[in-house]
């Protein structure tokens, strides 16, 4: 998504989100919750809508806290509904709210969402699909991609010349870690080879 460098700097509400969140490692539960529904939300639209609603969203869905949007029952999926500040889509929004109560397993079973990313990666976007697909709802081929790249998972959030990818680079995303892992193996065989 490296076009996203060019049309982003500057923009109201691409900037902000390329500068300082799109790409950026994070481990904070809410922060995970909340780009997972906001990755659902842009399915069929353009980002720019996503981003324009993201702060009725967060209203609207208490910060996507996950205990709280876990507990969620009829009367408040009928409230979000009717939310003119968000996007009103039955089947997504059923979606965000199932999705908090997977993630709430997620804790028992492999310590909390950030956990259990990192037991699985690295591994290639097409396997990462599979996963989400057996874990969560309504995540298909895209919104994982962009899931996993807006957190650093997979790279291309950025192209290497844009100043925001020496910035992430710095923080040492797990795609980073990666790299620098197999460069280590690829050393070590080479030494073992001569």
């Amino acid at each position: 998504m490296s076009g996203y460098c060019k049309i982003a700097p500057g923009h109201e509400f691409h900037g902000p989100y390329h500068d300082t969140e799109y790409g950026f490692p994070s481990q904070d539960e809410r922060v995970l919750h909340e780009r997972l529904a906001l990755e659902i939300m842009q399915a069929g639209l353009s980002w720019l809508i996503v981003l324009k609603k993201r702060r009725g969203m967060n209203a609207a869905f208490h910060d996507f806290d996950v205990d709280r949007v876990a507990a969620y029952g009829a009367r408040d999926i009928a409230r979000l509904l009717k939310d003119e500040n968000i996007i009103r889509n039955r089947l997504k929004v059923e979606s965000i709210i199932d999705n908090a109560r997977r993630i709430q397993a997620l804790r028992e079973s492999h310590g909390g969402f950030a956990a259990w990313l990192d037991v699985h990666h690295p591994q290639g976007k097409d396997a990462w699909v599979k996963l989400f697909k057996k874990t969560f709802r309504f995540t298909g081929g895209e919104v994982v991609g962009e899931f996993l790249m807006s957190l650093g998972y997979l790279p291309g959030a950025h192209h290497d010349a844009c100043p925001v990818y020496r910035r992430i680079e710095r923080l040492g995303p797990p795609w980073a870690r990666s790299k620098k892992a197999k460069s280590r193996i690829n050393r070590s065989r080479e030494s073992a080879k001569g």
